[in-house]
């Protein structure tokens, strides 16, 4: 790894003395900021095209979102083995390659007027798919790139990246399918691809060739070792039952909540682009939270406390009326609160799970607790359809957010909650069927409880 530094750490790898200086970490942040703008401004493009253009239903939208998000429950296990035994750059270029291609293809196809539900669904499963691929390879990819001790910062820049696509993405998405064209709007998203692929492909470091598996059957022993590790681990055990609670209602909120803007507050695409977007400046305010509040007042405490404001905050949603004057100045407020509490648990959660996870368990560390974490997301989408269909926009809605509470109730009636301002060990992970392999002792990244 290019360093400014002569120091060695003692796995041999060189330490920058800042983490900017290293060409590969900027690489991966450019590459990784690129592919989070062009995913957030997909996440509204989509939907936004389904309820203004086409007219989709309540179901119809539960759907939609429930198929981009089944490759999170079908894949993560088997794409956590998977990386485990590749490049993770060789990863993310495919995936950025697949991304761009798929919703080229929705762009080409609404042009010429063969854009409906059915190319969307398959165009949201598609990218649903390449998704969960880049983002255990990327995650796994910042062990690789940095030492221990800058995991922080590295996490710190990546979120901060993510905040950032979460201010330009959905308002840019909104906007563009209001004021031109669905598949203008795709094409951005795929532009977005398309940069990530040419930044992440010149990452120069080499990664050492990770020994293939010698039978189909091995792959089954991997995802095992990765449940089990979660599994006995205190702290990622919590992590996965919070993050459960939490995704399985926000997914049902958010597909209450984008029905709810647009036909019961009426408001305009660009307004729910924008409304959507002050989660962003939220998120950068947690991420610069995030790396203070913990060392002052504890992991535990701060987690605990962040998720409560974060989550309970949308409550109060489901109480608005009146003109978008009214309204969207709300909505603002109330999204960046949710997005500051949201980042900062983000952040904290992701520390503790780099901490705590050998480097030899990365891949399936982190895809295990996406699977347990976001595989619920379907079903919360198809129930939050069901409910405003059957319940009402406010009703629903209200009751959904209700649901997101439970997370920070069972970070807080955990050990979770009793973490200090210093953070144990990796634990060893456990040697690889059939032989045994070296681990070292820093950690492995995985996905958000928020």
């Amino acid at each position: 790894m290019p360093s400014a530094s002569s120091a060695v750490s003692d796995s041999g790898r060189p330490v920058p003395s800042s983490l900017w200086r290293d060409s590969n970490f900027r690489k991966l942040w450019v590459g990784q900021t690129a592919s989070q703008l062009g995913e957030h401004t997909g996440l509204v493009v989509l939907p936004l095209f389904a309820v203004l253009t086409l007219h989709a239903s309540a179901t119809q939208l539960g759907v939609l979102r429930a198929v981009g998000q089944a490759p999170i429950l079908l894949l993560s296990l088997f794409v956590g083995a998977w990386v485990d035994r590749w490049r993770t750059r060789t990863v993310m270029v495919l995936t950025d390659v697949g991304r761009t291609l798929a919703l080229g293809a929705v762009a080409v196809a609404g042009l010429f007027g063969w854009l409906g539900l059915p190319a969307l669904f398959m165009s949201a499963f598609a990218i649903g798919a390449l998704s969960v691929f880049f983002d255990v390879a990327y995650q796994a990819s910042l062990v690789r790139l940095v030492q221990r001790d800058h995991l922080v910062r590295g996490n710190s820049a990546l979120e901060g990246s993510r905040s950032a696509a979460q201010i330009g993405g959905p308002a840019l998405g909104g906007a563009l399918v209001s004021l031109l064209s669905a598949p203008i709007a795709a094409a951005s998203s795929a532009l977005f691809f398309a940069l990530s692929f040419l930044s992440i492909r010149r990452i120069r470091r080499v990664e050492s060739t990770p020994e293939r598996p010698e039978r189909p059957s091995w792959v089954w022993r991997r995802i095992h070792e990765g449940l089990r590790f979660v599994v006995t681990d205190t702290a990622l055990r919590t992590v996965c039952l919070a993050s459960a609670t939490f995704q399985f209602s926000f997914a049902a909120v958010m597909t209450v909540y984008l029905l709810f803007l647009p036909r019961e507050l009426h408001l305009s695409g660009t307004a729910v682009g924008l409304a959507l977007a002050a989660t962003g400046p939220g998120a950068l305010l947690g991420s610069m939270l995030a790396a203070r509040l913990p060392h002052r007042f504890g992991y535990g405490p701060v987690l605990v406390a962040a998720a409560a404001l974060g989550d309970g905050v949308f409550l109060c949603v489901p109480a608005l009326h009146g003109s978008p004057a009214v309204t969207v100045p709300a909505l603002l407020a109330v999204n960046f609160v949710f997005g500051a509490g949201g980042q900062l648990v983000n952040v904290a959660v992701m520390t503790v799970r780099q901490t705590v996870t050998p480097d030899g368990m990365q891949g399936r560390a982190a895809a295990t607790i996406t699977f347990v974490g976001m595989g619920l997301s379907p079903l919360g989408s198809l129930l939050g359809g069901f409910l405003a269909e059957e319940w009402g926009l406010r009703t629903s809605l209200l009751a959904t957010a209700a649901g997101m509470m439970l997370s920070p109730v069972v970070m807080a009636l955990s050990p979770l909650a009793r973490l200090g301002r210093t953070l144990p060990a990796a634990q060893n992970a456990p040697p690889t069927a059939g032989r045994s392999e070296v681990h070292e002792s820093s950690s492995c990244p995985s996905g958000d409880v928020e």
